[in-house]
């Protein structure tokens, strides 16, 4: 029998900077095989844990010695199954970082800049040493970060493929290092060693307000070479006092902005100037649980224009997130300018108006950036800005003499480098489209944090990513992703146990800040709460719920304090007992871009409604989840607290919120689809309030009503209370507002308003917005059928399909943690064919129409099923 197979740590393959002392390890189990009945794990070191008895493979702890800085480890593990004794696998190999400040011996060394240029116009540095080695090489690593952008070149060459380096945290408490293998660049003497660092986050332009030096105002960069050599022997070197810099050829890199270059100063001579060292400290430096940012796909242009006036346009066929590459810059001292946006206005010219911030507490509409510029060297090199993104689909090339071709302009898409899980397919290319287009939303703003859009804002809103964070971990493995993120939700959260609306927080959108008051919203800030649970359930990752159930505590608190000490102005007369638990003050996003709500009234008319049937739906499932949480964590006290909690929240919800004849108020769409998949509803009650939603959406002439936050929750609340056919009318309607209204019109990305692209053409607001994708959890969860079950991990599942929608065929599959899950079935004259892949460790409940629940254990298998009305 073959060994396990796909060895990870943590939730990486073979990391280079772990950060754990004691990591987790997983396996699949060999193929063929139904249960492990023990596991036994060997290092290369000699340490074996014997056998140990259980079925774990998913995150098993680590069975021996913790372990301590740069100790590189080689793994490998061996199980006994109902077959017998398998082989044991092919080894795996990880290294630790520099687990502790001591490790350190570089300094901190900040380029010399005597009178910083104005924000967004400020260059790229270039900062160089020397590395040189007394003895030959065998193994060499590189650990660096920046405040800031880095690259790295030793002796000219790239360090890499890392993107965007050191990524976005809160740079105040947490600062992520990188580990490079740099074996193959450094040999025994002297090595030129440089660096190109820009302002990135840390001081350049973010969020929707483009505040800039927000978490510091210069730039830093921080290097330590280790090198092995054959005699056992180690040289450590890093970035000290005699490192120089300079200005480099990028005269002007920002995240939003765009990024300037002029390629005549490329490999020039002079204009170097002593660093300045820099007393910055090791203590925030940390690890990442994350895969790194990468160049992960090129896109060649599809076409390029030229405009009546000269200028050329070139059309990607997609909406990404990243930048061009520019080839044929033209003669030297040709300068070119760069557009990029994600529509075209009625000339077929680039237009970026949407993508302008304009809200209530700025003065004016800000730029929208996104602009590159280049001088060309005349070389025959190449434009590829890296030290900037953007989201587009088109890009405008100004001042260019000649003719381009699409082979001169290349898409390139930038985003973490995560490990794809999920796919569907079906037998309607609309609702392909669709999901395409909702895979490409998710991969647009998924650049080392989750943003809400990847031009106008890209900040880490909370509420964003509490809604998607399902559909994500279906499409993508997104626990490590996540884990980093969470850290800083964790660490932006206020002492009152506030968390804000976007991680990492900006402090000009922060506690301090004039709009603080917009921070700590219902379904926003319950993603502390939220999200965990959401990677426990699809990674198994208790860890998760643990590291962060102070911060749970903390929101619940504040939550709790809040609704029983304050109560909304509009209530008049005695407060009636069940106000307790009633959840109206403070301020609420609420349902956010609802169909018919323009927004064109007064901000704050806006936030002063009272979204209680909002918050307090959401302080009823925050409270039931920390229930669950403190059942899974052993604490028996807190799951009981909770239980209570929830029970009280839910009670003061039924009575404020139902009325004397049962039905649910607000009557909207959104209340009573959170009424319903929230649990809040009497069970005598949900048949009443499923019909009250058929009602309401017949009224819309069958269109959708929900805005933000409940859209994910609408087609399986549907299809729960047995009215799937209207679940499948309102996916395939195509008039707006309505998911294939977007595909109609040509989008590639889903949009953040229901009305992205008018009937005339306009585009407003963001065309890259995630969270409406989030419907596509329907059609792998309820069209093709794949649902979790009791344990975490899908451990155990069900594979129930409801087809519908005239669909003759629909298929997906999900790399779970414990192996290939596939469902994938065909109607042909009134009979469904359904074919199941069960993988190792694991057990299915399969659930066909109209039929009993069937047990299916590892293996594939085939059923069938007369359909009493169906397709084909």
């Amino acid at each position: 029998m073959n060994g396990p197979c796909d060895l990870r740590v943590e939730h990486l393959s073979e990391p280079l900077d772990l950060g754990s002392r004691l990591p987790r390890l997983s396996w699949r189990l060999p193929p063929g095989t139904a249960t492990q009945r023990a596991y036994r794990i060997r290092l290369g070191s000699g340490a074996d844990s014997g056998w140990v008895n259980g079925s774990d493979s998913v995150l098993v702890g680590w069975p021996f010695a913790p372990l301590a800085s740069l100790q590189q480890v080689t793994w490998q593990v061996q199980v006994e199954t109902d077959l017998g004794q398998s082989r044991w696998s092919p080894s795996a190999t990880f290294e630790t970082g520099l687990l502790d400040a001591a490790d350190w011996t570089a300094s901190w060394v900040h380029p010399a800049e005597a009178d910083p240029p104005p924000a967004a116009k400020r260059p790229a540095y270039e900062l160089r040493g020397v590395v040189t080695i007394g003895k030959p090489v065998v193994r060499a690593r590189l650990y660096a970060t920046a405040l800031g952008l880095y690259e790295a070149f030793l002796g000219g060459r790239r360090v890499g493929d890392l993107e965007l380096t050191p990524g976005f945290t809160q740079y105040a408490k947490r600062l992520q290092v990188q580990a490079y293998d740099v074996t193959g660049l450094v040999a025994e003497g002297a090595t030129e060693f440089t660096a190109l660092l820009s302002d990135g986050w840390f001081r350049g332009q973010t969020g929707i307000t483009r505040a800039h030096d927000q978490f510091g105002d210069q730039t830093a960069f921080l290097a330590q070479l280790r090198a092995e050599h054959p005699d056992g022997s180690t040289t450590v070197v890093g970035t000290d006092g005699t490192w120089q810099s300079r200005p480099s050829h990028i005269t002007a890199a920002d995240l939003i902005e765009g990024q300037s270059e002029d390629r005549r100063l490329t490999g020039r001579a002079g204009g170097w100037a002593p660093v300045q060292r820099a007393e910055i400290g090791y203590e925030r430096l940390a690890w990442s649980p994350s895969p790194p940012v990468r160049r992960i796909q090129e896109i060649p242009a599809r076409t390029v224009t030229r405009l009546a006036d000269g200028r050329l346009v070139a059309d990607l066929g997609q909406n990404i997130n990243g930048w061009i590459r520019l080839g044929n810059l033209g003669r030297a001292g040709t300068e070119l300018t760069l557009v990029h946006g994600e529509a075209l206005d009625r000339a077929g010219d680039v237009t970026t108006d949407h993508l302008r911030p304009a809200v209530p507490f700025l003065p004016e509409p800000l730029p929208a950036g996104m602009i590159d510029r280049v001088i060309s060297a005349g070389r025959g090199d190449a434009f590829e800005p890296r030290h900037t993104t953007h989201g587009f689909r088109y890009v405008r090339v100004e001042g260019h003499h000649g003719d381009l071709t699409a082979g001169d302009v290349t898409g390139v898409v930038v985003h973490t480098d995560m490990r794809q899980t999920g796919w569907f397919t079906c037998s309607d290319d609309r609702i392909k489209a669709l999901h395409e287009a909702a895979v490409w939303s998710f991969r647009d703003n998924a650049c080392d944090i989750p943003t809400d859009c990847p031009h106008r804002e890209r900040a880490g809103w909370t509420g964003d990513w509490q809604l998607y964070a399902p559909t994500a971990a279906f499409l993508y493995d997104v626990a490590g992703f996540s884990a980093k993120w969470l850290r800083d939700v964790a660490a932006d959260q206020w002492d009152d146990g506030t968390i804000a609306n976007i991680s990492p927080t900006p402090p000009a959108e922060g506690i301090e800040s004039p709009i603080r008051f917009l921070n700590g919203s219902a379904g926003w800030g319950d993603a502390i709460v939220i999200v965990p649970w959401e990677i426990y359930r699809a990674y198994g990752d208790e860890q998760v719920l643990a590291e962060l159930w102070p911060n749970m505590v903390r929101w619940l608190d504040r939550t709790e304090r809040t609704a029983a000490t304050a109560r909304h102005p509009s209530r008049t007369g005695p407060a009636q007992p069940h106000e307790r638990y009633l959840w109206d003050t403070g301020f609420h996003w609420g349902e956010w871009l609802e169909p018919g709500d323009d927004m064109s009234g007064s901000f704050e008319e806006f936030a002063g409604r009272d979204k209680s049937d909002v918050a307090t739906a959401y302080y009823a499932r925050s409270a039931e989840l920390m229930s669950r949480i403190a059942t899974v964590l052993g604490r028996g006290s807190d799951a009981a607290r909770y239980a209570d909690l929830a029970a009280s929240v839910r009670a003061a919800w039924q009575a404020e919120f139902i009325s004397a004849d049962g039905d649910v108020r607000p009557a909207t769409q959104a209340a009573i689809v959170r009424a319903l998949t929230f649990g809040l509803l009497p069970e005598d009650l949900r048949e009443r309030a499923a019909a009250q939603l058929v009602r309401l959406i017949r009224d819309a002439g069958t269109h959708l009503g929900t805005g933000f936050l409940a859209t994910p929750d609408l087609l399986p609340a549907l299809a729960d209370t047995g009215h799937a056919d209207v679940a499948y009318e309102l996916l395939l309607q195509d008039t707006p507002p309505s998911w294939l209204g977007m595909i109609a019109k040509g989008a590639t990305t889903v949009w953040e308003r229901w009305e992205g692209i008018d009937d005339d053409g306009v585009p407003h607001e963001s065309l890259n917005h995630y969270s409406k994708g989030a419907v596509i959890s329907f059609l792998h969860r309820y069209t093709a059928g794949i649902r979790m079950g009791g344990e975490p991990a899908y451990r155990t599942f069900r594979v129930q399909p409801v087809p519908g929608g005239g669909l003759t065929s629909a298929a997906a599959a999900l790399e779970s943690p414990y192996g290939r899950i596939e469902s994938s079935w065909t109607v042909v004259r009134g009979l469904l064919r359904l074919d199941v892949t069960v993988p190792p460790g694991t057990t299915a409940e399969v659930v066909l129409p109209g039929r009993p629940a069937r047990r299916a254990g590892p293996g594939r298998h085939s059923f069938q099923t007369a359909l009493e009305s169906a397709p084909g």
